[in-house]
């Protein structure tokens, strides 16, 4: 993702490198750029159940902040496409049913 940034003709290029860079500088881990939040870390998916639980979570973030009553209802949101209705973006839904529908 940053190699796409530095290369790239993005018009905020510079606005976003200089804003890991900054990050970067408040942990010690990294010499040049933090990209993630500290909490963030990358998980391995080994099984479906696992995907489901992070599309669930993921999904139901706009309802926990009682932004929606459903997670298809969100329209910066996958969950529609999973609730077999069209969304703002073109997704491709894994071989997992939405939970609101049958």
């Amino acid at each position: 993702m940053l190699r796409e940034i530095e290369s790239s003709g993005e018009s905020r290029r510079k606005w976003m490198l200089a804003v890991f860079r900054e990050a970067a500088k408040k942990h010690a881990r990294n010499s040049k750029y933090q990209f993630w939040t500290h909490e963030n870390h990358a998980e391995y998916i080994y099984s479906n159940k696992f995907i489901r639980q992070k599309l669930d979570y993921i999904h139901f973030n706009p309802v926990r902040a009682e932004i929606v009553t459903n997670p298809e209802e969100y329209r910066y949101s996958s969950a529609a496409n999973y609730a077999g209705e069209v969304g703002l973006l073109k997704v491709e839904v894994l071989t997992t049913k939405w939970k609101t529908y049958s």
